[in-house]
């Protein structure tokens, strides 16, 4: 398989023998569960019953199920505004998360955080930030407290590509580096911050050398393809989990509904319909 974007044509690996069947079978169907509820969301927004704004993953299912299902019960996620796909694939509770959406009592964060703030303590799922870059520094300070409580617990934060251009990040993985913290810095790059596209913000589009000039371990992979998404995230979590630290992982993916809401962005006019046709044709749930 092959990603373009900016010119580049990147290879990726896309074997499976290293793999087992029910594995894969675990993947897909994590994935295709993420899709249907945010489809189900998608419909039922409309209706104007959900009193919260909405940032859909459709698109990006699968960094969400190959991280994820690398982990332990035990093991930690902090997300972000987009986070239904991770909270979902962690083993948050889906009913109350769908709860919260409506803003009843019964929801995650007993319907005061709405979309952007799901919790689910059981399933290893502290808390979301709407804030970009808000989950990093809150994963490191996890990651530091699960040294020492010497409990193995990994922390993973995800983030947009936004976030790396706000100078915690690089804070949280310099304190990551120096202490070696079990913590997977996963970046979700769609490309788009809103309505600005990645190329009009950063000079180059491969976020993760940036950041091997902090040596820490950095990886691109191909983010709708969750085979790859799943075998360098078990890399990392096997590093870190034995001692080796913090990792990087630059998953390129996209989003194929807008910003938040449920239309396509092409509407708003930053992006064409072509673009969206041609990434949903990567869909990684087929």
């Amino acid at each position: 398989m092959k990603t373009t974007r900016a010119g580049k044509s990147i290879a990726f690996d896309t074997r499976t023998d290293d793999i087992s069947k029910e594995t894969l079978r675990s993947l897909y169907r994590e994935m295709l569960r993420i899709q249907k509820v945010e489809l189900k969301v998608d419909e039922l927004y409309h209706e104007d019953q959900m009193k919260t704004p909405v940032h859909l993953c459709l698109g990006q299912e699968a960094v969400a199920a190959g991280v994820c299902l690398s982990l332990t019960p035990d093991d930690y996620v902090f997300t972000n505004h987009r986070g239904h796909g991770h909270y979902i694939a962690k083993g948050g509770d889906v009913k109350r998360m769908v709860a919260e959406l409506y803003n009843r009592e019964t929801g995650c964060s007993r319907g005061r955080g709405g979309s952007m703030h799901l919790v689910d303590i059981a399933a290893g799922l502290p808390g979301s930030s709407s804030i970009v870059a808000g989950s990093i520094p809150i994963a490191t300070g996890a990651a530091l407290a699960s040294v020492l409580k010497k409990d193995k617990r990994i922390s993973v934060t995800f983030f947009g590509d936004a976030a790396t251009e706000e100078g915690v990040i690089y804070e949280s993985i310099n304190f990551a580096m120096l202490k070696k913290l079990p913590v997977i810095y996963v970046c979700e790059n769609n490309f788009y911050s809103v309505f600005s596209p990645l190329r009009k913000r950063q000079s180059r589009d491969d976020i993760y050398r940036r950041f091997t000039g902090l040596a820490i371990p950095s990886y691109r992979v191909d983010g709708n393809n969750v085979i790859e998404v799943y075998r360098t995230a078990k890399k990392a979590i096997g590093q870190a989990r034995g001692g080796g630290g913090p990792s990087f992982i630059e998953c390129r993916t996209y989003r194929l509904r807008d910003h938040h809401g449920t239309t396509s962005g092409v509407e708003v006019g930053y992006r064409s319909q072509k673009e969206v046709d041609e990434w949903a044709t990567r869909c990684p749930v087929k």
